[in-house]
């Protein structure tokens, strides 16, 4: 069976076109050391991607956003943002029914981190966390005592945090987001909901094992073409997985809804998996 018609879509990833394409390079520029991450690459992980989506930063940015997931059935949407860009922050001020705020948050910085996603919470209404522990500078990896203050401010919040896991697309060592270290958060907070974004790869076996041990667990699709979707992660939300299992898509970042949605319906998943997957579970994580 094909996607359910007018499931009404909640996508964990999307966001406004970056206004420059290689801010990534700049915020990780002391920990790249290859001469194409350094001056060429305009996506950290552009070796992987084909076709990336042309889009350009304009005053309409989310209007358009919100004109392509009406193309597909996208209901709501969770996108970063920032106080260094208020167009973000806009977005979400005016789209408060389809827009959704993700905060991320640098454990570099512990205190201006916490202080930055109250902030995100109190004035812009966030509803999520997030943590690319590759990303900062030096790295900070997912089990670091540095990154334990935003999972205790997302527990007293009441916010899920989405943590990149896996080999990370940025060419920088992988090991902070080896996919292990999440079991030792969630015993550490057991009332902290935690979604691994990016798949987790190489250890999706690992992540299905930790799903099933650790209630709070769950993973999300971002970054993948639904044809690469792991086959653990298919079989898990096929038997007992059907509730730690969302979708994100990347767009505009990495992959088109184009081919987002033309993929999805070969991914195999049962017919009761669908709502669960493309809606019910993450307006349950996200606390709607």
């Amino acid at each position: 069976m094909g996607i359910p018609d007018g499931i009404g879509v909640v996508d964990l990833l999307m966001g406004l076109p970056n206004r420059d394409r290689r801010w990534w390079a700049t915020a990780m520029a002391g920990t790249l050391r290859d001469e194409d991450s350094r001056t060429g690459m305009t996506h950290p992980a552009g070796y992987m991607f084909k076709d990336l989506p042309e889009m350009e930063r304009t005053d309409s940015s989310a209007e358009d956003l919100l004109r392509e997931m009406d193309r597909f059935g996208v209901e709501k949407a969770l996108i970063p943002v920032s106080f260094e860009d208020p167009d973000t922050l806009d977005a979400v001020r005016r789209h408060p029914d389809r827009l959704l705020g993700s905060f991320q948050v640098d454990p570099t910085d512990v205190m201006a981190g916490v202080r930055g996603l109250r902030r995100a919470r109190e004035e812009a209404g966030v509803l999520a966390a997030t943590f690319f522990p590759c990303g900062c500078t030096p790295p900070v990896p997912i089990d670091d005592r540095l990154a334990y203050p935003l999972y205790a401010t997302c527990v007293d919040l009441g916010l899920p945090v989405f943590v990149n896991a896996g080999i990370p697309g940025p060419r920088v060592p992988a090991a902070a987001q080896e996919v292990m270290r999440f079991d030792r958060v969630c015993y550490d907070f057991p009332e902290l909901t935690v979604v691994l974004r990016h798949g987790g790869e190489p250890w999706c076996d690992l992540a299905v094992k930790l799903m099933l041990k650790w209630p709070g667990l769950h993973w999300s699709s971002s970054a993948f073409a639904p044809k690469h979707y792991p086959r653990a992660i298919v079989d898990y939300a096929n038997t007992r997985g059907a509730d730690k299992i969302m979708y994100a898509g990347y767009f505009p970042y990495g992959l088109t809804l184009d081919r987002i949605f033309a993929e999805l319906p070969g991914v195999g998943f049962k017919d009761e998996v669908w709502p669960k997957f493309l809606r019910t579970n993450a307006l349950r994580v996200l606390g709607l």
